[in-house]
């Protein structure tokens, strides 16, 4: 996947599991508190089956194919799709093309930016993580 030509050289750039992830727009840079986070991701990439109590999130895919479930249904997002996982739906994806996937999740409040902060870590560079299975911790 060749992710460098997307990335400025003054971005903050995180490693949040085997994810690059951008953070686009903070929740407490306006009034409504939109967040927006920008990810690259590898094939394969698979978060575990979760809910968002407080927010909903939307999808917004750049790139490659994801596949989701959003409420026991399954839904496949392609380049230009948007993939709603409303909030207090147990929602998962799974990272379809072989050349990853590039998406951006926006969403109200800053519940899941708090998160990322608070698990992500500094990437070494504008590059994927080395792929790691998810410990219970990141879990």
């Amino acid at each position: 996947m060749n992710i460098q030509a997307d990335i400025k050289a003054e971005d903050k750039l995180y490693w949040f599991g085997n994810t690059l992830i951008a953070m686009r727009l903070a929740s407490v840079s306006g009034v409504d508190g939109l967040s927006v986070v920008e990810h690259w991701m590898p094939h394969g990439e698979a978060p575990p089956l979760h809910v968002h109590h407080n927010e909903y999130e939307a999808f917004y895919i750049l790139d490659g194919v994801m596949r989701f479930e959003v409420g026991g249904r399954d839904v496949v997002g392609r380049a230009g799709d948007i993939v709603l996982a409303p909030k207090g739906i147990p929602h998962a994806f799974r990272v379809e093309s072989l050349t990853g996937a590039h998406c951006l999740t926006i969403m109200r409040g800053a519940d899941f930016e708090t998160m990322l902060g608070e698990v992500s870590r500094p990437a070494a560079g504008p590059e994927l993580p080395p792929q790691a299975a998810p410990t219970p911790a990141m879990i």
